[in-house]
């Protein structure tokens, strides 16, 4: 397998889980939470900076506001010319591109296409699924409370969708971004690594 994929996911799709599961077929590096220890090390930021730059995209106003964007769309520069966010934002985004240039990798989020945008040997997936399948992940393999699920995964999908916006200047859940999408409440997790190791035929 000689290409990077990356992987946009609603959450409670089982994104990472098939992100996982591909690496594991192809014998190639897995990056998700990886990413943040690299990028903290590589950097000198704290991963928990990294962690709540992604956790307080919750409102778009509000995050814009929160990472130095007023709404007129100027930008209150801070230390080096750049916010804070922008800073996190573009260290993880060398380590991307690092990973990426040591070979073939399967990449969780963090604008991980956009990021890698320029090069030919990446692969986008986008994974989604129906309410009612989420709502089963997020309870029994995450732990989230039931009568709290559907509003816990409506938040992280619009904190990712948030973030997405701010650095990339898209909507995250726009398809045409991606080279794949599969529903994985119609296809299974085990049905849709298959479906993805089939259509690129290695």
């Amino acid at each position: 397998m000689k290409k990077v994929i990356t992987i946009g996911r609603q959450y409670g799709s089982g994104g990472r889980e098939i992100g996982k599961k591909l690496a594991e077929r192809y014998d190639i590096p897995f990056y998700d939470n990886e990413l943040i220890t690299r990028a903290a090390k590589e950097s000198g930021f704290a991963e928990e900076t990294f962690e709540r730059a992604e956790e307080k995209a919750t409102n778009s106003l509000l995050y814009s506001l929160a990472m130095g964007i007023n709404v007129y769309g100027n930008q209150d520069f801070g230390f080096s010319g750049l916010s804070l966010d922008d800073r996190i934002f573009l260290a993880q985004s060398d380590v991307i591109r690092k990973v990426a240039e040591e070979g073939a990798c399967v990449i969780v989020g963090r604008c991980a296409d956009y990021v890698l945008r320029e090069r030919e040997d990446v692969f986008n997936i986008f994974v989604r699924a129906s309410m009612d399948f989420r709502l089963k992940r997020a309870i029994q393999e995450y732990g989230v409370e039931e009568k709290k699920a559907a509003d816990f995964i409506l938040k992280n999908d619009k904190r990712r969708g948030n973030y997405y916006s701010y650095h990339v200047g898209e909507k995250w859940t726009n398809l045409n971004n991606y080279d794949m999408v599969i529903c994985s409440s119609s296809m299974g997790i085990d049905n849709s690594v298959d479906c993805i190791c089939a259509y690129l035929g290695e």
